[in-house]
C-alpha cells in the first residue's frame, strides 16, 4: 500500500524512516537536521562510525528516540539542471533504500521528499522518481509512506500519483 500524507517524518510510527542525508552523514539542515535532533546523539555516533555514504547510496542505523525502529540515510543529488546524472542518482536513493530495508526485514517505510529542499530538485520530477520506485517495490512492503512537509509538496505528490497510477 502506498500512502501520501502531510506530516513530520520524525513522528512516523513505521519500521524505518528514510533520512535525506548528506554524504558525510553529519546531520545538517532540513529533514536531516530534524531527524538527528529528534533521534538524539546515539544516531550521530553511529553515523560517525560509518563515516560517510556516496550520493545515491544508503546506510542504516538505529533510530534513537524515534518511534521508528531504524533510519536509512541516503544522500540525494544536488540539482544541476539534470546535467550531472541527478535523475539516476535520485532513483538510486530510493532503490537502495528499499533494498536495504528488505535486507533488514523491515516491512513499513516512510520517505521524505529527497533532494527537493536546499538541494533544489524540482518537486514534480522528484515525485515521479519517488513514486515510480514505490510502485516497483510495493509488493515487498506492507506500507510505503511518502511524508510531505508542505502542502505544496503534498499537492505535487498527489498530482503525480494520479498521473502515474493510471498508467
Amino acid at each position: 500500500m502506498i500512502t501520501i500524507k502531510l506530516g513530520d517524518i520524525t513522528e512516523e510510527d513505521v519500521d524505518v524512516i528514510v533520512n535525506a542525508a548528506n554524504t558525510g552523514l553529519r546531520g545538517g539542515g532540513g529533514v536531516d537536521g530534524a531527524i538527528h535532533r529528534a533521534a538524539g546523539p546515539s544516531v550521530m555516533e553511529e553515523c560517525r562510525r560509518i563515516g560517510g555514504c556516496p550520493t545515491g547510496g544508503a546506510v542504516i542505523t538505529n533510530a534513537g528516540k524515534l518511534k521508528a525502529r531504524k533510519i536509512i540515510h541516503t544522500p540525494g543529488p544536488v540539482w544541476h539542471e539534470g546535467k550531472e546524472g541527478e535523475p539516476g542518482l535520485l532513483r538510486c536513493c530510493y532503490r537502495n533504500s528499499f533494498l536495504l530495508a528488505k535486507k533488514n526485514l523491515l516491512t513499513s517505510i516512510a520517505f521524505p521528499s529527497i533532494s527537493t529542499g536546499v538541494y533544489g530538485y524540482p518537486i514534480e520530477e522528484a515525485a515521479k522518481i519517488a513514486l515510480s520506485a514505490g510502485q516497483e517495490f510495493e509488493g515487498d512492503f506492507s506500507e510505503i509512506r511518502y511524508v510531505c512537509f508542505s502542502q505544496r509538496d503534498l499537492d505535487a505528490y498527489r498530482r503525480v500519483w494520479r498521473e502515474i497510477s493510471t498508467m
